[in-house]
């Protein structure tokens, strides 16, 4: 099983950055990537980025240039980071951590609780 534990977020100004931060715990041997997704109320999860277990990053168009995916730890824990730059009011959203990996027979996901980036002057 795999245990997925969120941080960071907060309020911030317009043009302002946040950080956010998954811990990746437990049976994590099989992980493919770590990801993002932001979600505004009514609207389905769309993926912002992702980066594989080697640390290659991908990004989607909601990420621009403004958000940056890394990713640190070892075999017992791994932890993705979002940086969140030049914020605006519309990335005022809950953000989720998705971990994808390989278990015994087939790939899997897990997800994190959410985080809400509040961006306010």
């Amino acid at each position: 099983q795999v245990q997925l534990v969120e941080s960071g977020g907060g309020s911030v100004q317009p043009g302002g950055s946040l950080w956010l931060s998954c811990a990746a715990s437990g049976a994590i041997h099989g992980l493919l990537s770590l990801g993002w997704y932001r979600q505004a109320p009514g609207n389905q999860r769309e993926l912002v980025a992702s980066i594989e277990r080697e640390g290659r990053p991908t990004y989607t168009d909601s990420a621009e240039d403004r958000f940056a995916v890394s990713i640190s730890g070892d075999s017992a824990l791994k932890t993705v980071y979002l940086q969140m730059t030049s914020l605006r009011p519309e990335d005022e959203v809950t953000y989720f951590c998705q971990y994808e990996g390989l278990g015994c027979y087939e790939q899997f996901e897990e997800w994190g609780q959410g985080t809400l980036g509040t961006v306010s002057s």
